[in-house]
Protein backbone atom coordinates (compact mmCIF):
# COMPACT_ATOMS: atom_id res chain seq x y z
CA UNK A 1 0.00 0.00 0.00
CA UNK A 2 1.08 3.59 -1.07
CA UNK A 3 1.86 5.97 1.76
CA UNK A 4 -0.43 8.74 2.56
CA UNK A 5 2.60 10.68 4.16
CA UNK A 6 6.46 12.12 3.78
CA UNK A 7 8.54 12.89 6.51
CA UNK A 8 9.66 16.23 6.79
CA UNK A 9 12.20 17.49 8.76
CA UNK A 10 13.46 21.48 10.16
CA UNK A 11 15.42 22.05 13.10
CA UNK A 12 12.38 21.95 15.01
CA UNK A 13 11.25 18.53 14.43
CA UNK A 14 9.78 16.70 11.98
CA UNK A 15 6.13 16.96 10.41
CA UNK A 16 3.96 14.53 8.20
CA UNK A 17 3.55 16.08 4.56
CA UNK A 18 0.66 14.67 2.33
CA UNK A 19 3.09 12.04 0.17
CA UNK A 20 2.52 14.51 -3.49
CA UNK A 21 2.04 17.53 -1.73
CA UNK A 22 4.34 20.18 -3.72
CA UNK A 23 4.23 22.13 -0.39
CA UNK A 24 6.19 21.37 2.62
CA UNK A 25 7.13 21.75 6.45
CA UNK A 26 7.50 25.28 6.55
CA UNK A 27 4.49 25.54 4.63
CA UNK A 28 2.25 23.02 7.16
CA UNK A 29 4.05 24.90 10.13
CA UNK A 30 2.94 28.47 8.85
CA UNK A 31 -0.70 27.19 7.77
CA UNK A 32 -1.22 26.12 11.67
CA UNK A 33 0.26 29.25 13.38
CA UNK A 34 -1.54 31.86 10.54
CA UNK A 35 -4.74 30.36 10.41
CA UNK A 36 -6.58 33.78 10.74
CA UNK A 37 -9.37 33.61 8.21
CA UNK A 38 -8.07 31.38 5.45
CA UNK A 39 -7.25 34.24 3.33
CA UNK A 40 -5.16 33.19 0.29
CA UNK A 41 -2.55 35.23 -0.96
CA UNK A 42 -3.64 37.13 -3.84
CA UNK A 43 -2.90 35.58 -7.46
CA UNK A 44 -0.84 38.43 -8.72
CA UNK A 45 1.44 38.38 -6.01
CA UNK A 46 2.24 34.48 -5.91
CA UNK A 47 2.87 35.60 -10.41
CA UNK A 48 5.04 37.85 -9.60
CA UNK A 49 6.73 35.66 -6.68
CA UNK A 50 7.47 33.30 -9.47
CA UNK A 51 8.54 35.75 -11.65
CA UNK A 52 11.32 37.01 -9.07
CA UNK A 53 12.41 33.32 -8.43
CA UNK A 54 12.32 33.09 -12.47
CA UNK A 55 14.82 35.83 -12.52
CA UNK A 56 16.72 34.76 -9.38
CA UNK A 57 17.55 31.19 -10.98
CA UNK A 58 17.97 32.11 -14.19
CA UNK A 59 20.62 34.47 -12.78
CA UNK A 60 22.15 31.32 -11.52
CA UNK A 61 21.60 28.99 -14.05
CA UNK A 62 24.01 31.87 -16.29
CA UNK A 63 26.74 31.96 -13.24
CA UNK A 64 26.57 27.93 -13.92
CA UNK A 65 25.64 27.40 -10.70
CA UNK A 66 24.19 23.80 -11.94
CA UNK A 67 27.15 23.36 -14.33
CA UNK A 68 26.86 19.75 -13.78
CA UNK A 69 23.69 19.24 -13.78
CA UNK A 70 22.06 20.80 -16.17
CA UNK A 71 18.74 18.94 -16.41
CA UNK A 72 18.16 20.20 -12.78
CA UNK A 73 18.50 23.40 -13.54
CA UNK A 74 16.22 23.47 -16.73
CA UNK A 75 13.50 21.79 -14.24
CA UNK A 76 13.92 24.65 -12.02
CA UNK A 77 13.84 27.15 -14.93
CA UNK A 78 10.43 24.96 -15.56
CA UNK A 79 8.91 25.00 -12.50
CA UNK A 80 9.47 29.12 -12.45
CA UNK A 81 7.95 29.73 -15.15
CA UNK A 82 4.78 28.07 -14.24
CA UNK A 83 4.18 30.23 -10.86
CA UNK A 84 4.83 32.82 -13.47
CA UNK A 85 2.54 31.91 -15.28
CA UNK A 86 -0.24 31.35 -12.58
CA UNK A 87 -0.09 27.89 -13.02
CA UNK A 88 0.98 26.63 -9.32
CA UNK A 89 -1.59 28.90 -7.22
CA UNK A 90 -3.62 26.35 -5.63
CA UNK A 91 0.05 25.28 -4.17
CA UNK A 92 0.65 28.59 -2.29
CA UNK A 93 -1.18 27.44 1.10
CA UNK A 94 -0.06 30.13 3.30
CA UNK A 95 -2.44 32.81 4.81
CA UNK A 96 -2.16 35.82 3.29
CA UNK A 97 -1.60 37.92 6.92
CA UNK A 98 1.76 36.33 8.32
CA UNK A 99 4.59 37.07 10.52
CA UNK A 100 7.81 36.77 9.88
CA UNK A 101 8.21 39.55 6.96
CA UNK A 102 6.70 37.30 4.38
CA UNK A 103 9.02 34.41 4.92
CA UNK A 104 6.37 31.62 5.19
CA UNK A 105 5.60 33.05 1.56
CA UNK A 106 9.13 32.69 0.54
CA UNK A 107 9.27 29.33 1.95
CA UNK A 108 6.11 28.00 0.49
CA UNK A 109 7.13 29.39 -2.90
CA UNK A 110 10.41 27.36 -2.56
CA UNK A 111 9.26 24.32 -1.39
CA UNK A 112 6.59 24.46 -4.20
CA UNK A 113 9.08 25.37 -6.80
CA UNK A 114 11.40 22.50 -5.31
CA UNK A 115 8.87 19.82 -5.43
CA UNK A 116 7.79 20.97 -8.93
CA UNK A 117 11.30 20.41 -10.36
CA UNK A 118 11.61 17.35 -8.71
CA UNK A 119 8.31 16.14 -10.40
CA UNK A 120 9.64 17.25 -13.65
CA UNK A 121 13.02 15.30 -13.25
CA UNK A 122 10.53 11.94 -12.59
CA UNK A 123 11.67 12.50 -8.72
CA UNK A 124 9.21 12.29 -5.57
CA UNK A 125 8.38 15.13 -3.92
CA UNK A 126 10.68 15.46 -1.24
CA UNK A 127 13.41 14.58 -2.61
CA UNK A 128 15.47 17.60 -0.97
CA UNK A 129 18.96 16.28 -1.49
CA UNK A 130 18.49 16.28 -5.31
CA UNK A 131 16.61 20.02 -5.59
CA UNK A 132 16.50 21.94 -2.09
CA UNK A 133 14.01 24.64 -1.32
CA UNK A 134 16.87 26.53 0.38
CA UNK A 135 20.14 25.81 -1.01
CA UNK A 136 18.62 25.96 -5.06
CA UNK A 137 15.75 27.31 -4.93
CA UNK A 138 16.83 30.15 -2.49
CA UNK A 139 20.45 30.16 -3.70
CA UNK A 140 21.74 34.09 -3.29
CA UNK A 141 18.34 35.38 -1.89
CA UNK A 142 16.55 36.23 1.44
CA UNK A 143 12.98 37.26 2.07
CA UNK A 144 14.16 40.67 2.85
CA UNK A 145 14.85 40.87 -0.67
CA UNK A 146 12.33 38.74 -3.09
CA UNK A 147 9.07 39.25 -1.10
CA UNK A 148 9.36 43.56 -1.70
CA UNK A 149 10.52 43.14 -4.89
CA UNK A 150 7.89 40.49 -5.73
CA UNK A 151 5.41 43.49 -3.90
CA UNK A 152 6.27 45.63 -6.50
CA UNK A 153 6.30 44.00 -9.53
CA UNK A 154 2.75 42.76 -8.96
CA UNK A 155 1.77 46.69 -7.92
CA UNK A 156 3.20 47.77 -11.31
CA UNK A 157 1.49 45.37 -13.01
CA UNK A 158 -1.80 46.47 -11.33
CA UNK A 159 -0.71 50.11 -11.76
CA UNK A 160 -0.53 49.55 -15.30
CA UNK A 161 -4.20 47.93 -15.50
CA UNK A 162 -5.33 50.77 -13.64
CA UNK A 163 -3.68 53.39 -15.64
CA UNK A 164 -5.55 52.42 -18.56
CA UNK A 165 -8.85 52.19 -16.75
CA UNK A 166 -8.47 55.71 -16.22
CA UNK A 167 -7.53 56.62 -19.38
CA UNK A 168 -10.96 54.92 -20.58
CA UNK A 169 -12.48 56.35 -18.10
CA UNK A 170 -11.38 60.09 -19.32
CA UNK A 171 -11.79 59.02 -22.50
CA UNK A 172 -15.68 58.71 -21.35
CA UNK A 173 -16.08 61.79 -19.52
CA UNK A 174 -14.45 63.47 -22.62
CA UNK A 175 -17.32 61.99 -24.87
CA UNK A 176 -20.22 63.40 -22.26
CA UNK A 177 -18.20 66.30 -22.51
CA UNK A 178 -19.14 66.95 -26.46
CA UNK A 179 -22.47 65.16 -25.99
CA UNK A 180 -23.57 67.79 -23.15
CA UNK A 181 -21.64 70.80 -24.47
CA UNK A 182 -24.92 72.53 -25.55
CA UNK A 183 -27.25 72.16 -22.28
CA UNK A 184 -26.53 75.40 -20.54
CA UNK A 185 -27.36 74.28 -16.21
CA UNK A 186 -27.46 75.94 -13.18
CA UNK A 187 -23.85 75.90 -11.64
CA UNK A 188 -24.28 75.33 -7.76
CA UNK A 189 -21.64 76.23 -4.89
CA UNK A 190 -22.69 75.11 -1.08
CA UNK A 191 -25.47 73.18 -3.05
CA UNK A 192 -27.31 76.80 -3.39
CA UNK A 193 -27.59 78.12 -7.05
CA UNK A 194 -24.51 79.94 -8.30
CA UNK A 195 -23.98 80.94 -11.96
CA UNK A 196 -24.92 79.17 -15.43
CA UNK A 197 -22.47 76.67 -16.92
CA UNK A 198 -23.19 73.80 -19.20
CA UNK A 199 -23.12 70.00 -18.52
CA UNK A 200 -20.31 69.70 -21.16
CA UNK A 201 -18.06 71.78 -19.00
CA UNK A 202 -19.23 69.75 -15.47
CA UNK A 203 -18.15 66.63 -17.20
CA UNK A 204 -15.58 67.74 -18.85
CA UNK A 205 -13.82 68.77 -15.34
CA UNK A 206 -14.53 65.41 -14.20
CA UNK A 207 -12.26 63.84 -17.35
CA UNK A 208 -10.15 66.49 -15.84
CA UNK A 209 -9.75 65.26 -12.67
CA UNK A 210 -9.34 61.81 -13.52
CA UNK A 211 -6.59 62.51 -16.42
CA UNK A 212 -4.48 63.98 -13.26
CA UNK A 213 -5.36 61.11 -11.23
CA UNK A 214 -3.79 59.26 -14.64
CA UNK A 215 -0.82 61.14 -14.53
CA UNK A 216 0.09 60.60 -11.06
CA UNK A 217 -0.73 56.80 -11.00
CA UNK A 218 1.18 56.47 -14.35
CA UNK A 219 4.68 57.73 -12.14
CA UNK A 220 4.16 55.80 -9.54
CA UNK A 221 6.03 53.19 -11.62
CA UNK A 222 9.08 55.50 -11.22
CA UNK A 223 8.66 54.91 -7.71
CA UNK A 224 7.88 51.22 -7.41
CA UNK A 225 10.81 50.05 -10.24
CA UNK A 226 13.52 50.83 -7.65
CA UNK A 227 14.57 47.46 -5.82
CA UNK A 228 16.88 45.94 -3.28
CA UNK A 229 17.67 42.39 -5.08
CA UNK A 230 20.40 41.31 -4.61
CA UNK A 231 20.75 42.80 -1.56
CA UNK A 232 19.75 39.32 0.34
CA UNK A 233 19.32 39.81 4.33
CA UNK A 234 20.15 43.28 5.19
CA UNK A 235 20.90 44.80 1.85
CA UNK A 236 24.52 44.02 2.44
CA UNK A 237 24.67 41.09 0.35
CA UNK A 238 25.30 38.67 2.35
CA UNK A 239 26.01 34.67 0.76
CA UNK A 240 25.75 35.66 -2.59
CA UNK A 241 27.92 35.80 -5.26
CA UNK A 242 28.90 39.23 -6.46
CA UNK A 243 27.94 39.12 -9.86
CA UNK A 244 24.96 37.56 -8.92
CA UNK A 245 24.06 40.55 -7.41
CA UNK A 246 25.38 42.69 -10.25
CA UNK A 247 23.26 40.89 -12.75
CA UNK A 248 20.17 39.79 -11.16
CA UNK A 249 17.82 42.99 -11.89
CA UNK A 250 18.95 43.14 -15.51
CA UNK A 251 17.45 39.54 -15.96
CA UNK A 252 14.34 40.67 -14.05
CA UNK A 253 14.01 43.57 -16.37
CA UNK A 254 14.41 41.30 -19.45
CA UNK A 255 11.94 39.24 -18.29
CA UNK A 256 9.06 41.43 -17.37
CA UNK A 257 9.90 44.32 -19.96
CA UNK A 258 9.86 47.27 -16.64
CA UNK A 259 12.49 49.42 -16.34
CA UNK A 260 13.57 47.89 -13.04
CA UNK A 261 16.97 49.05 -11.74
CA UNK A 262 19.13 47.84 -8.47
CA UNK A 263 18.74 50.59 -5.60
CA UNK A 264 21.92 52.76 -4.96
CA UNK A 265 21.68 51.79 -1.01
CA UNK A 266 20.20 48.27 -0.53
CA UNK A 267 20.53 48.61 2.85
CA UNK A 268 18.67 51.59 2.69
CA UNK A 269 15.82 50.32 0.28
CA UNK A 270 15.52 47.23 3.00
CA UNK A 271 14.98 49.31 5.63
CA UNK A 272 12.36 51.58 4.56
CA UNK A 273 9.10 51.23 3.00
CA UNK A 274 7.95 54.31 2.54
CA UNK A 275 7.55 53.86 -1.12
CA UNK A 276 4.53 52.26 -0.30
CA UNK A 277 2.77 54.89 1.45
CA UNK A 278 3.77 57.62 -1.12
CA UNK A 279 2.11 54.94 -3.82
CA UNK A 280 -0.96 54.27 -1.54
CA UNK A 281 -1.38 58.02 -1.03
CA UNK A 282 -1.74 58.64 -5.31
CA UNK A 283 -4.62 55.73 -4.64
CA UNK A 284 -6.04 57.48 -1.66
CA UNK A 285 -6.43 61.12 -4.14
CA UNK A 286 -7.71 58.77 -6.99
CA UNK A 287 -10.50 57.65 -4.78
CA UNK A 288 -11.34 60.65 -3.48
CA UNK A 289 -11.45 62.26 -7.11
CA UNK A 290 -14.04 58.93 -7.73
CA UNK A 291 -15.89 59.81 -4.38
CA UNK A 292 -16.48 63.06 -5.25
CA UNK A 293 -17.45 62.30 -9.12
CA UNK A 294 -20.12 59.93 -7.72
CA UNK A 295 -21.59 61.76 -4.95
CA UNK A 296 -21.82 64.60 -8.08
CA UNK A 297 -23.79 62.04 -10.10
CA UNK A 298 -26.26 61.11 -7.39
CA UNK A 299 -27.34 64.45 -6.28
CA UNK A 300 -27.59 65.60 -9.80
CA UNK A 301 -29.40 62.83 -10.86
CA UNK A 302 -31.48 62.77 -7.65
CA UNK A 303 -35.35 62.97 -7.73
CA UNK A 304 -36.01 61.74 -10.35
CA UNK A 305 -39.42 64.01 -10.06
CA UNK A 306 -38.74 65.41 -6.69
CA UNK A 307 -35.15 66.44 -6.92
CA UNK A 308 -32.81 67.75 -9.18
CA UNK A 309 -33.36 65.45 -11.97
CA UNK A 310 -31.21 66.91 -14.59
CA UNK A 311 -29.49 63.64 -15.50
CA UNK A 312 -30.43 60.53 -15.95
CA UNK A 313 -28.49 57.76 -14.60
CA UNK A 314 -28.50 53.71 -16.16
CA UNK A 315 -31.26 51.92 -14.56
CA UNK A 316 -29.54 48.92 -13.39
CA UNK A 317 -31.70 47.17 -10.71
CA UNK A 318 -35.04 47.57 -9.05
CA UNK A 319 -34.27 49.99 -5.81
CA UNK A 320 -36.95 49.16 -3.09
CA UNK A 321 -38.53 45.87 -1.35
CA UNK A 322 -41.13 48.67 -0.66
CA UNK A 323 -41.38 51.11 -3.26
CA UNK A 324 -42.42 50.66 -6.33
CA UNK A 325 -40.96 52.55 -9.02
CA UNK A 326 -37.80 53.20 -6.86
CA UNK A 327 -34.36 52.99 -8.58
CA UNK A 328 -31.34 53.82 -6.84
CA UNK A 329 -27.89 55.25 -7.72
CA UNK A 330 -26.49 51.80 -7.25
CA UNK A 331 -23.24 52.13 -9.48
CA UNK A 332 -21.91 55.31 -7.90
CA UNK A 333 -22.73 54.33 -4.54
CA UNK A 334 -20.96 50.93 -4.89
CA UNK A 335 -17.90 52.91 -6.17
CA UNK A 336 -18.32 55.44 -3.38
CA UNK A 337 -18.15 52.38 -0.83
CA UNK A 338 -14.79 51.13 -3.05
CA UNK A 339 -13.06 54.63 -2.53
CA UNK A 340 -13.85 54.52 1.20
CA UNK A 341 -12.00 51.57 1.44
CA UNK A 342 -8.75 52.63 -0.23
CA UNK A 343 -8.81 55.04 2.08
CA UNK A 344 -9.35 52.87 5.03
CA UNK A 345 -6.47 50.89 3.04
CA UNK A 346 -4.09 53.89 3.12
CA UNK A 347 -4.15 54.55 6.63
CA UNK A 348 -3.27 50.22 7.40
CA UNK A 349 0.12 50.92 4.67
CA UNK A 350 1.25 53.66 5.98
CA UNK A 351 0.93 52.67 10.37
CA UNK A 352 2.51 49.39 8.75
CA UNK A 353 5.60 51.09 7.07
CA UNK A 354 6.01 53.42 9.76
CA UNK A 355 6.14 50.03 12.67
CA UNK A 356 9.34 48.50 10.80
CA UNK A 357 12.42 48.38 13.04
CA UNK A 358 16.04 48.73 12.28
CA UNK A 359 17.18 46.88 9.00
CA UNK A 360 13.52 45.76 7.95
CA UNK A 361 9.84 46.02 8.11
CA UNK A 362 8.60 43.07 9.30
CA UNK A 363 4.78 44.13 8.32
CA UNK A 364 5.34 44.27 4.25
CA UNK A 365 2.29 41.20 4.66
CA UNK A 366 -0.05 43.74 5.44
CA UNK A 367 1.29 46.28 3.11
CA UNK A 368 0.50 43.15 0.43
CA UNK A 369 -2.82 43.24 1.28
CA UNK A 370 -4.08 46.69 1.08
CA UNK A 371 -1.98 47.61 -1.63
CA UNK A 372 -2.65 45.22 -4.29
CA UNK A 373 -6.82 44.84 -2.93
CA UNK A 374 -6.82 49.24 -3.36
CA UNK A 375 -5.56 48.48 -6.80
CA UNK A 376 -7.30 45.98 -7.59
CA UNK A 377 -10.38 47.85 -6.46
CA UNK A 378 -9.75 51.14 -7.99
CA UNK A 379 -9.08 49.56 -11.52
CA UNK A 380 -12.63 47.71 -10.91
CA UNK A 381 -14.31 50.78 -10.10
CA UNK A 382 -12.86 52.58 -12.69
CA UNK A 383 -14.06 50.34 -15.21
CA UNK A 384 -17.69 49.65 -13.38
CA UNK A 385 -18.07 53.21 -13.79
CA UNK A 386 -17.48 53.57 -17.35
CA UNK A 387 -19.52 50.64 -17.99
CA UNK A 388 -22.34 50.56 -16.19
CA UNK A 389 -23.69 54.18 -15.61
CA UNK A 390 -21.45 57.27 -17.47
CA UNK A 391 -21.45 55.62 -20.98
CA UNK A 392 -25.40 55.58 -20.26
CA UNK A 393 -25.81 58.95 -18.99
CA UNK A 394 -28.54 60.98 -20.84
CA UNK A 395 -29.09 64.56 -19.94
CA UNK A 396 -32.75 66.15 -19.35
CA UNK A 397 -32.41 68.87 -20.98
CA UNK A 398 -36.45 70.25 -20.35
CA UNK A 399 -35.40 69.97 -16.69
CA UNK A 400 -32.06 71.61 -17.05
CA UNK A 401 -33.44 74.48 -19.10
CA UNK A 402 -36.56 74.92 -16.55
CA UNK A 403 -33.73 75.65 -13.46
CA UNK A 404 -31.94 78.16 -15.50
CA UNK A 405 -35.25 80.18 -15.97
CA UNK A 406 -36.35 80.01 -12.74
CA UNK A 407 -32.99 80.43 -10.86
CA UNK A 408 -31.14 83.25 -9.48
CA UNK A 409 -27.92 81.90 -11.17
CA UNK A 410 -29.48 83.78 -14.30
CA UNK A 411 -29.01 86.60 -12.80
CA UNK A 412 -25.69 86.71 -12.59
CA UNK A 413 -25.16 86.54 -16.14
CA UNK A 414 -26.93 89.89 -16.49
CA UNK A 415 -24.66 91.86 -14.24
CA UNK A 416 -22.33 92.87 -17.03
CA UNK A 417 -25.16 94.16 -18.88
CA UNK A 418 -27.61 95.82 -16.14
CA UNK A 419 -25.39 96.08 -12.96
CA UNK A 420 -25.67 94.18 -9.64
CA UNK A 421 -28.13 96.49 -7.90
CA UNK A 422 -30.83 96.29 -10.89
CA UNK A 423 -29.93 92.44 -11.25
CA UNK A 424 -30.81 92.12 -7.45
CA UNK A 425 -33.82 94.00 -7.54
CA UNK A 426 -34.90 91.63 -10.31
CA UNK A 427 -34.16 88.50 -8.34
CA UNK A 428 -36.37 89.91 -5.90
CA UNK A 429 -39.23 90.32 -7.73
CA UNK A 430 -38.81 87.56 -9.66
CA UNK A 431 -39.21 85.68 -6.39
CA UNK A 432 -42.44 87.57 -4.93
CA UNK A 433 -43.65 87.57 -8.19
CA UNK A 434 -43.46 83.54 -8.90
CA UNK A 435 -41.90 84.81 -12.05
CA UNK A 436 -38.86 83.37 -13.83
CA UNK A 437 -36.02 86.03 -14.24
CA UNK A 438 -36.74 86.06 -18.24
CA UNK A 439 -39.78 87.64 -17.27
CA UNK A 440 -39.37 90.12 -15.35
CA UNK A 441 -36.45 91.19 -17.64
CA UNK A 442 -39.07 91.31 -20.74
CA UNK A 443 -41.99 93.20 -18.75
CA UNK A 444 -39.34 95.99 -17.48
CA UNK A 445 -37.83 96.05 -21.47
CA UNK A 446 -34.43 95.84 -19.65
CA UNK A 447 -33.54 93.10 -22.41
CA UNK A 448 -35.11 91.60 -25.26
CA UNK A 449 -35.78 87.75 -25.63
CA UNK A 450 -32.84 87.16 -28.01
CA UNK A 451 -30.44 89.57 -26.07
CA UNK A 452 -31.46 87.64 -22.81
CA UNK A 453 -31.15 84.04 -24.88
CA UNK A 454 -27.47 85.40 -26.28
CA UNK A 455 -26.34 86.04 -22.27
CA UNK A 456 -27.71 82.74 -21.73
CA UNK A 457 -25.75 80.78 -24.21
CA UNK A 458 -23.73 77.87 -23.86
CA UNK A 459 -20.78 80.31 -25.45
CA UNK A 460 -22.06 83.18 -23.42
CA UNK A 461 -21.63 81.22 -19.68
CA UNK A 462 -18.27 79.30 -20.79
CA UNK A 463 -16.82 82.46 -22.30
CA UNK A 464 -13.90 83.30 -19.59
CA UNK A 465 -14.98 86.76 -18.60
CA UNK A 466 -15.82 89.49 -20.66
CA UNK A 467 -14.20 92.27 -22.76
CA UNK A 468 -15.31 96.00 -22.28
Amino acid sequence: MEPEYRKESDALGNQEIPVGALWGIHTKRAMVNFSFDGRPVRSEMIRAYGTVKLACLTTCDELDVWRDNKPKAEAIIIACREMADGRLDEHIRVDLMQGGAGTSLNMNVNEVLANRSLQLMGNPCGAYDTISPNNDINRYQSTNDTYPTALKLASIRGIQALEKNLISLQEAFQNKERQFAHIVKVGRTQFQDAVLTTLGREMGSYAEAINRDRWRVYKCIERLRVVNLGGTAIGTGLAADRQYIFRVVDTLRELTGIGFARAENLVECTQNADVFVEVSGILKANAVSLIKICNDLRFLSSGPDAGIGEIRLPVRQTGSSIMPGKVNPVIPESIIQAGIQVMGNDTVIAQACATGNLELNAFLPLVTANLLDSIELLTTACDILRRYCLEGIEANEEKCRQHVESSTAAATVLVAELGYDKCAGITVQAKEQNKTIRQIVLEQKLLSNEQFDELISPEAVCRLGFKN
